[in-house]
């Protein structure tokens, strides 16, 4: 899962990208209101966490921005500002969630959780192809009913194409998922990727193969449903 992290205090940005990326959630952190607007605009992203004392404005300005756009990811605001009031306003204004900082990690996560169960209903079954299964809401990923938890952008990689099979994903679209505003990912990086989790899935006996659909990216398949042979 992808979100937006809109905070200005760099140290705090950083301690909630990595305590959220080790719960499954990417982050990409910008510090400004005009660069979450313009964020939301060109990323593709499952949640927002905004703060909302930012040094060009009210992060409230981006509910406003956001609240009636199709499709529009969910919006948790976290912020100091914690009056009846000032969280009234918020959520009036759309914010799907509205904490009060300090918050722990881990409810910030449950919250954001939460958020996708209800944006997808509750009795969405798991994602199932060959052994693999992923549960669309605890994201926990198994093979043949055990554990499986490659590396973050692999995981990110394998879900992605998951969630499209049979349909193939264009490789420009996986580079896009892959990628953050912080770090880009090198122009070969999702064929490096693509290489390594081939291997992971044989060595789990995952029963699926990523087949490489010639001049547009690559799909999931069940073992031995593909004709395309890999890159």
């Amino acid at each position: 899962m992808r979100l937006l992290l809109v905070e200005d205090n760099e140290r705090l940005a950083a301690l909630l990208a990595e305590g959220l990326r080790r719960a499954g959630w990417d982050s990409d952190r910008v510090g400004l209101l005009g660069d979450a607007e313009a964020a939301v605009e060109t990323g593709d992203y499952d949640a927002v966490v905004l703060d909302r004392g930012l040094p060009d404005g009210d992060g409230l300005d981006l509910v406003r921005h956001l609240r009636h756009r199709p499709g529009a990811p969910p919006v948790l605001v976290m912020t100091a500002r914690g009056d009846v009031k000032e969280v009234c306003e918020g959520l009036d204004l759309g914010a799907d969630d509205y904490v009060v900082k300090p918050v722990a990690l881990s409810e910030l996560v449950s919250r954001l959780n939460a958020s996708q169960r209800r944006g997808r209903g509750r009795d969405v079954a798991p994602l199932s192809l060959g052994t693999l299964s992923l549960d669309p809401f605890s994201r926990a990923l198994t093979a043949n009913g055990v554990p499986f938890d490659p590396p973050p952008r692999e995981r990110a990689l394998l879900e992605v194409l998951l969630r499209a099979a049979p349909r193939p994903v264009a490789k420009e679209t996986l580079e896009a998922r892959l990628s953050s505003l912080e770090r880009a990912v090198q122009p070969n990086a999702v064929e490096v990727y693509v290489h390594r989790l081939r291997a992971r899935l044989t060595a789990v006996t995952a029963g699926v193969t990523i087949q490489t659909v010639r001049g547009l990216g690559y799909r999931l398949e069940a073992t031995g449903a593909a004709e395309d042979a890999p890159a």
